[in-house]
C-alpha cells in the first residue's frame, strides 16, 4: 500500500507511506512537515513504521524527521553522502528559508543497497544513486510494486532543479536517462512536488 500525504511547511511537499497491507509495517518516505499529522496518522491507522527514508537531504523533505524520530524511537535511513546537507543548513537551504533543521545520526545507504522490513524481507526497496538535483539525491525503488519514489530528480513533465548549492545537471540528465529511464515503462514514479507519472510517459516528454 501506498499513502502519499501532502505536508505544507516552507514549501508543500509530498510524502509517502510504503506500507505492507499484511504485517501493516512500513515505512516513511520524505516526512517533510507536519510531523504530528503524520504521527496522527500513523497511530489512527495502527501502522508500525520501521524506518524513515529520505530521497535527499534537503530541508522540505526532513523537516519532520527528528520529532518523528524521537516518538517513534526508529532510525533514519539516507545516503553516505547525506551529512553534506543534513548537518549544513546552507547546503539543506533551512537557512535561506525559516528555522535552521539539522538532522543528526543517520544511518547511511549506499547504490545497490537492498532496505527491506524487518517484518516481512519480501517487501523491499532498492536504493539507486541519482545525483543532480543533490549529491545525495536517492531513487528508491520497488519492482514488486512497479514504482520509484525519486524525490526531487524527476517531476511529471520537468526535471528537478540543479541551481541549488551542490546540483548539477549533466549529472542530473545523466541519472534520469541511464538510472531512471531504464526502469521498465510502467514503473510509478513519486516525486516530492509533482502528480505521479510513469516512466514511459516521460520517456515520450524525452523523446527517447
Amino acid at each position: 500500500m501506498i499513502v502519499e500525504v501532502p505536508v505544507r511547511g516552507y514549501f508543500d511537499e509530498n510524502c509517502y507511506f510504503y506500507i505492507d497491507d499484511e504485517t501493516k509495517h512500513g515505512f516513511l518516505i520524505d516526512p517533510g512537515a507536519e510531523p504530528k499529522k503524520l504521527l496522527k496518522l500513523i497511530s489512527d491507522k495502527g501502522w508500525n513504521i520501521e524506518k524513515i527514508l529520505l530521497t535527499h537531504g534537503h530541508f522540505d523533505h526532513t523537516g519532520a524527521v527528528n520529532e518523528i524520530r524521537s516518538v517513534l524511537g526508529i532510525p533514519v535511513i539516507a545516503h553516505i553522502n547525506s551529512d553534506q546537507y543534513l548537518l549544513d543548513d546552507y547546503m539543506n537551504l533551512s537557512a535561506q528559508c525559516g528555522p535552521s533543521i539539522i538532522i543528526e545520526g543517520v544511518q547511511y545507504a549506499s547504490d545497490g543497497d537492498i532496505l527491506a522490513l524487518e517484518a516481512n524481507l519480501d517487501f523491499k526497496l532498492k536504493v539507486i544513486y541519482t545525483p543532480g538535483h543533490t549529491t545525495d539525491s536517492i531513487t528508491l525503488y520497488s519492482e514488486t510494486d512497479h514504482v520509484a519514489f525519486v524525490g526531487d530528480t524527476i517531476f511529471k513533465g520537468s526535471i528537478g532543479n540543479y541551481k541549488y548549492p551542490g546540483g548539477n545537471l549533466r549529472d542530473l540528465q545523466d541519472s534520469i536517462i541511464d538510472k531512471i529511464f531504464t526502469l521498465p515503462d510502467e514503473t510509478m514514479l513519486l516525486s516530492g512536488h509533482s502528480d505521479k507519472t510513469t516512466v514511459g510517459i516521460e520517456k515520450q516528454r524525452y523523446r527517447l
